[in-house]
């Protein structure tokens, strides 16, 4: 066969190859995916990827504890128990005018039988069924309730507002805390790496405006202004709490300190403090949701920011250090050397 068909004809069989290659359906999939994974690890695709666990979550424990036979099991909640009780205290004693309470004996015997009661409901489960509210798991896992026990899940709040009753639930609860706790670690650090590098090219600009960076100078934001945020945060919260729940403003300012440091007491919710599952306290939900996203956000800028000035602080006080045991150095040398001399 002459070489100019051999060529031709191996020229044809290595564009053929590189098409099939080319198109294969296998090394799409495959580069979408690594496309994929590239983007997840991105700061928006990492914050994306927490947004959308937690709504899938939300949408899994919604069909896990209102499926079946708990759709229309009533809730029990202490509370509501609690609050029977103190009232049937209170109208058996303070507003009974049968009842004495300067007669200490008859005050302790009505006072000690209802609080006797009270103790057993509570720890006898078998005696709270006939103490619940009209509350069935629907009405308490809604989508914005359950979207926040989510976040409380792999945040590791914990406020233990609203808790998983069935097996199912709780077993989800523990895979689903596992896998999402690095997922929360991971958008921690990513977020706090954006905010800290776009604050700090917001103060180096205001710092530039003040005329007094020096040519060469490194700008490091400190810490006060970090703590400011910070502060500045927890006041809009505890503001907008407390309009909305008619909180007092140390109520309010207790939850958003107890929630940004993932305390979690769990005693105050927006929105569900008061068991009243309107529209407006799904609402309230949602946003308190956003709320403490952002703001664990802005605490993981602030530790960047804070990270960056300590390392600064400890590397000019070394620096200072050397420099000191150099002139002791120096002066001691001198010393022998006079010393020596004479």
């Amino acid at each position: 066969m002459p070489r100019g068909i051999s060529m031709r004809s191996s020229l044809r069989s290595r564009d053929s190859s590189s098409t099939s290659t080319a198109v294969d359906p296998r090394e799409r999939i495959k580069d979408c995916c690594r496309k994929l994974v590239a983007f997840m690890c991105t700061q928006v695709g990492v914050g994306g990827l927490v947004v959308g666990y937690a709504i899938v979550g939300a949408f899994g424990f919604i069909s896990i504890e209102t499926q079946g036979d708990n759709e229309t099991a009533p809730i029990c909640v202490r509370d509501y128990i609690r609050q029977k009780y103190a009232d049937e205290l209170w109208f058996s004693t303070a507003s009974n005018q049968s009842v004495n309470v300067f007669n200490r004996t008859a005050f302790y015997v009505v006072s000690n039988s209802i609080l006797l009661r009270y103790q057993k409901n509570i720890t006898e489960d078998k005696e709270q069924k006939h103490n619940c509210n009209d509350l069935t798991p629907s009405n308490l896992w809604s989508f914005p309730a359950a979207l926040m026990f989510c976040l409380s899940v792999f945040t590791m709040i914990g406020y233990g507002s609203l808790v998983p009753k069935t097996q199912w639930g709780k077993g989800a609860t523990v895979i689903y805390a596992v896998l999402g706790i690095p997922l929360y670690v991971l958008y921690f650090l990513n977020m706090g790496k954006v905010l800290a590098q776009t604050f700090k090219w917001l103060y180096t600009r205001l710092y530039e405006c003040t005329g007094q960076r020096k040519p060469g100078q490194r700008v490091i934001v400190p810490s006060t202004a970090c703590l400011w945020v910070i502060f500045g945060y927890i006041i809009v919260g505890s503001i907008m709490f407390a309009e909305w729940e008619q909180w007092d403003y140390l109520d309010s300012t207790y939850f958003c300190v107890t929630s940004l440091c993932k305390i979690g007491m769990g005693d105050l919710v927006p929105g569900w403090s008061q068991r009243d599952f309107t529209e407006d306290s799904q609402t309230k939900l949602i946003i308190n949701f956003v709320y403490l996203l952002l703001g664990m956000g802005l605490i993981a800028m602030c530790y960047n920011l804070m990270k960056e000035e300590v390392f600064v602080k400890a590397r000019e006080l070394k620096e200072q250090l050397n420099q000191a045991m150099d002139a002791i150095h120096y002066k001691l040398v001198t010393c022998c050397k006079s010393e020596s001399t004479d």
